[in-house]
């Protein structure tokens, strides 16, 4: 930025010039932004040249806990209907509520929960004592090795 003149010693003429190019600085429209992302609106064409590629499906949750769950919600959606059944087939005796059919079918419900707990373990138990046989034909050489990492800060891990 250029230094101003000294203002004593400018003629009124000088004054005046340097006093509107300090007013026309000052006003002066701030530039633009610049823009920083650009939205595409143009349509998108049903299909390309690219082919399609296969997703193959990883699934996190393991199938005997997918099915432990579709178990408790079902037994959950049964007892539900169970005793708003009761609750409606009660509504003609004035000492049944709501409250008191729902302390009936509780214990049916958690014995429901129990039973599908101990099959789901029972299953489990089953899956763990799978006995496997390899059979093997020519020449076979098998390597047991064990790998043990220390994991130690954010992401340094060591083999050892």
């Amino acid at each position: 930025m250029p230094q101003p003149p000294d203002l004593t010693s400018l003629s009124e003429s000088d004054a005046a010039a340097e006093a509107r190019r300090i007013i026309e600085e000052a006003y002066r429209p701030e530039p633009a932004p610049t823009a920083t992302s650009y939205r595409d609106t143009s349509p998108l064409p049903p299909h390309g040249s690219t082919p399609p590629v296969p997703q193959p499906d990883h699934r996190i949750v393991p199938p005997w806990a997918a099915g432990t769950a579709v178990v408790a919600v079902g037994v959950g959606a049964g007892f539900v209907g169970l005793g708003c059944g009761i609750w409606l087939a009660c509504q003609g005796f004035a000492a049944v509520t709501l409250s008191s059919v729902l302390f009936v079918t509780l214990p049916i419900a958690a014995v429901a929960s129990v039973v599908a707990a101990v099959g789901s373990a029972i299953r489990s138990a089953k899956a763990a004592n799978t006995e496997t046989h390899h059979h093997y034909e020519g020449p076979v050489h098998q390597e047991h090795y064990t790998v043990t990492t220390h994991t130690r800060g954010f992401a340094r891990t060591r083999l050892h």
